[in-house]
């Protein structure tokens, strides 16, 4: 009896659990495809051939000063740096302290200019070119470089060059095959193929402006600056980096947009540099723990507003929740840096945002990032030779900072520069400079306005000791 009983109850479960599955199922005997004969090779050959020959490689020289002391070995050893920038620390130094790099670019013009990577290129006394497997090597001069988007144009002398056809950014998807060509390892030009793996990667912590398309492609040491295309042969990204422990490939490569390569590259060509909007703010992401104090449940929170900035003069407060600028939804705090730049200068924007559970509008006339960090046109150098960070995990880890370093990090500093000279030093946190304590960069734009051209007592936390250092 109690046999009987315990199967007409599993009988009853099974009979209950299997009705509330509900599978989505694909349609059956989906057709594959295959050569239409026998003697057939399915091929991508003819799709991306007019590609391969837009793709240069890219041999960049620079001479070290032999009392540049042990910076460029510590700067090419950074562990973090090799995780993400390989191609830049396979350089060979020789004893007459000439140290090279090998990377890629993408002939965008049949004129000769070429986009690649800020890093490619960054500080190299000589530039060389040669396109594809011929030999012939073309001089390249410098065009323009922006750090933050890690981007350069070069440009070679040279007429009906074969330039790349541009995709567009909004049209791709997850799961598109796609092919990166480019110049891995310096053995020449390579196409390896894979997937878009996502998009709209922008938390990697690599450049300050982010929006990458993320591949599975085999993207190594070299293919940097190399070019992303799809299976027409048209470019949708320019190859930039990867993450990996062993240097190689791990199937985890990241390429800039088109979208971002066609509004930096139009700027340096025109102007050299590239400007983009300021608002003055400390930002975060709208946190679980956080976003029940809101009805919009994406956007980019105001944590701090600096004086005397746009953000300030139009009237942004601490806790208000930007959600849309210009008819863009902003959907965090990356989106909303990423779209702020891509305004100029004393361009007037509209704002909307929740303060209190009410909806305001605001009309933001916005300021100029570049007298803050002038990364265009001064190679990231900045106060004489520095390079320059927010602090963020990646950085504490880095450099091993305290985790409650608060300030501007100074990432390096350029061998011989006026900066070295003083005795700035890479891992120094910017605190003070003159009478404005330096939390992030927006004081730090504050202070640039104040005592732009002039003498400026510049304060350092150096591993928990007060260093006082004086430059104009």
């Amino acid at each position: 009896m109690k046999r009987k009983i315990l199967f007409i109850a599993i009988f009853i479960a099974s009979s209950v659990f299997a009705n509330s599955i509900d599978f989505q199922m694909a349609e059956q005997n989906p057709q594959r495809v295959a050569p239409n004969t026998p003697n057939q090779i399915l091929s991508f050959n003819n799709s991306i051939k007019d590609a391969m020959n837009s793709v240069v490689n890219i041999a960049a020289k620079r001479r070290v000063a032999s009392n540049a002391g042990s910076i460029p070995f510590q700067m090419f050893n950074d562990p973090f740096l090799r995780r993400f920038f390989g191609d830049q620390f396979g350089e060979q130094f020789q004893e007459n302290r000439i140290q090279r790099s090998l990377g890629s670019g993408v002939i965008i013009s049949k004129d000769g200019y070429i986009v690649t990577n800020n890093h490619v290129i960054e500080n190299a006394d000589e530039i060389s070119v040669t396109i594809g497997d011929n030999p012939k090597e073309y001089n390249a001069v410098v065009i323009g470089k922006d750090s933050d988007s890690d981007l350069a144009v070069i440009k070679i002398d040279g007429n009906n060059l074969q330039a790349i056809s541009f995709a567009y950014s909004d049209e791709l998807k997850v799961g598109d095959l796609i092919f990166a060509i480019g110049n891995p390892f310096g053995i020449g030009t390579t196409v390896t193929q894979g997937i878009i793996s996502a998009l709209n990667k922008d938390h990697v912590g690599i450049n300050r402006y982010e929006n990458f398309i993320q591949t599975d492609a085999s993207i190594n040491p070299g293919n940097s600056g190399g070019a992303l295309v799809d299976s027409r042969g048209a470019l949708i990204g320019i190859n930039s980096a990867i993450i990996t422990k062993s240097g190689g490939n791990n199937g985890v490569g990241f390429a800039i947009p088109v979208s971002m390569v066609k509004d930096v590259v139009k700027k340096l060509i025109t102007d050299g540099k590239v400007t983009r909007g300021y608002l003055g703010v400390v930002i975060d992401d709208l946190k679980a723990s956080i976003n029940k104090m809101y009805t919009h449940k994406q956007g980019a929170l105001i944590l701090d507003v600096a004086n005397d900035t746009p953000a300030s003069k139009a009237g942004l407060k601490r806790g208000d929740l930007i959600y849309m600028v210009n008819n863009v939804p902003i959907r965090d705090r990356k989106t909303l840096q990423n779209t702020i730049a891509s305004f100029k200068p004393n361009e007037t924007i509209k704002v909307k945002l929740e303060r209190d559970k009410k909806d305001v509008e605001l009309a933001i006339t916005l300021g100029n990032r570049a007298g803050l960090v002038t990364s265009e046109a001064n190679n990231g150098n900045f106060l004489g030779g520095l390079q320059l960070s927010e602090i963020n995990a990646d950085m504490l880890k880095r450099f091993r900072l305290s985790s409650n370093s608060q300030g501007v990090l100074i990432t390096y500093v350029e061998p011989n520069s006026k900066a070295e000279k003083v005795g700035f030093q890479p891992g120094d946190v910017i605190i003070q400079i003159e009478d404005i304590e330096v939390k992030n960069f927006g004081d730090m734009q504050q202070a640039i306005r104040k005592y732009n051209k002039k003498d400026k007592r510049v304060y350092v936390d150096r591993y928990g000791q007060t260093l006082l250092l004086v430059i104009d």
